[in-house]
């Protein structure tokens, strides 16, 4: 498991010692993942992770940042609510020197000389820049050693599918993606990352981060006025299922994905100490394989969905 900082962004502005309590309790329960990016609090996530992990050995955790989008100077966007990627603020520039100037700020609000994974993050409507500018300064700074591993972030299943082919069609001057951050699109409710992209992670080594395996409270019955009538009708679905076994459905949730041999993580968020305590709870919950049989008998997972054993 990791932690996903999209949270402490909204909480540091104002509370601060409650971000770094979430980050310190996150380490005290063993995980260490730091998932941020510039955005996430217009870059509170990104320094009160720094502060937070400054006096930890270097090499004893695994710091992730994205770039190829940030915010304008003086928004609140993710300071306040819930997050809203259709924000007016919100600016995307997945070009070569966006992404070292990123970088570099990234690097400096966290205290760090070096990220172990960086994403480009959500590129869909830049494809194509993202791959001939960010891509390819990703790829020197990979060389350099300034950058560990690069990936892409998105829920969208079919491009993160033709990103995987970078550097498997016979050029070995382009060595390709390390991993993948998929969101929403490996989880209980959603296994459309199954049909092209997780194939193809298994088959040639790219591990796969999963997030928002809860879809943002809908499977544990959260208001959700967006989503279709049949979305919900499912997630209430696997909850009874979930029910008659005796399992909380967000232990199922938090625990499916590490089913498939190419998910590497599951990414949680957490607010406060105590709802990290309670993702913890859920991720160790014991699960019966019955419940993973019913749910595949009553057609709500995918019958060919690898499950945790």
């Amino acid at each position: 498991m990791g932690l996903n900082l999209a949270a402490i962004g909204r909480l540091a502005p104002g509370l601060p010692d409650h971000a770094t309590a979430v980050i310190d309790r996150a380490w005290q329960h063993g995980l260490r993942l730091f998932d941020t990016a510039p955005q996430y609090g217009d870059g509170s996530a990104e320094r009160h992770t720094g502060q937070a992990l400054a006096t930890r050995p270097r090499d004893d955790f695994i710091l992730t940042t994205k770039v190829g989008q940030h915010v304008a100077a003086g928004s609140a966007y993710l300071w306040l609510g819930e997050t809203d990627t259709s924000g007016e603020d919100l600016q995307a520039d997945f070009t070569y020197d966006g992404v070292h100037r990123s970088l570099e700020q990234s690097m400096r609000r966290l205290g760090t000389d070096r990220l172990d994974v960086v994403h480009l993050h959500d590129p869909v409507r830049r494809a194509d820049e993202a791959l001939r500018g960010g891509y390819k300064a990703l790829v020197q700074l990979r060389a350099a050693g300034t950058v560990g591993a690069i990936s892409a972030s998105t829920d969208h299943v079919g491009l993160l599918a033709e990103y995987a082919t970078i550097g498997r069609r016979g050029n070995q001057h382009d060595p390709g993606f390390d991993c993948f951050l998929i969101a929403g699109r490996y989880t209980l409710l959603d296994q459309s990352g199954l049909d092209l992209l997780l194939p193809r992670c298994a088959a040639w080594g790219l591990g796969v981060m999963a997030a928002g395996a809860l879809h943002p409270g809908l499977l544990t019955g959260a208001t959700a006025p967006n989503q279709p009538a049949y979305v919900k009708a499912r997630a209430e679905a696997i909850r009874r299922v979930c029910d008659l076994h005796g399992v909380p459905v967000r232990a199922a949730a938090l625990q499916f994905p590490l089913g498939h041999p190419a998910v590497a993580t599951v990414l949680v968020g957490a607010r406060s100490p105590q709802q990290l305590d309670d993702d913890i709870a859920m991720f160790n919950h014991p699960i019966p394989t019955a419940l993973w049989a019913d749910l595949k008998q009553r057609n709500l997972i995918e019958q060919r969905s690898p499950v945790p054993r």
